[in-house]
């Protein structure tokens, strides 16, 4: 139910797009949000986005990445300029259900940054 792409190896301070697309009904059903999984290190949220538009960021990403949608396409990105190498891991895109919780996951994509 979701898809997402755009991983791979990037150098430190350079960018990367990441697509999460959806069918339409998950898409629409509750915010959806970007995760991280670092090796050894638990998952974290790193943004968010939910259907009014409204964002979150996770502390001092927002400098650096920027999470938007293409409601028509029901894909979802996010958008990572200036990488650094902790920000290596894999990134899952999710979609909340009706109570809150983050129920239908992508697949990840490996996001390798060289330092």
């Amino acid at each position: 139910q979701l898809q997402a792409s755009g991983g791979g190896l990037v150098q430190a301070g350079g960018s990367l797009r990441l697509s999460c697309t959806a069918s339409g009904r998950t898409f629409s059903i509750g915010p959806m949000g970007w995760h991280r999984q670092a090796p050894g290190q638990e998952r974290e949220l790193v943004a968010a986005m939910h259907n009014s538009g409204d964002t979150y960021y996770r502390g001092s990403l927002k400098r650096r990445f920027t999470i938007f949608r293409d409601i028509a396409k029901h894909t979802a990105y996010l958008q990572m300029n200036n990488v650094r190498p902790e920000d290596t891991a894999v990134y899952y895109c999710a979609v909340q259900n009706m109570y809150g919780y983050y129920e239908y996951w992508g697949q990840g994509t490996q996001v390798t940054v060289s330092s």
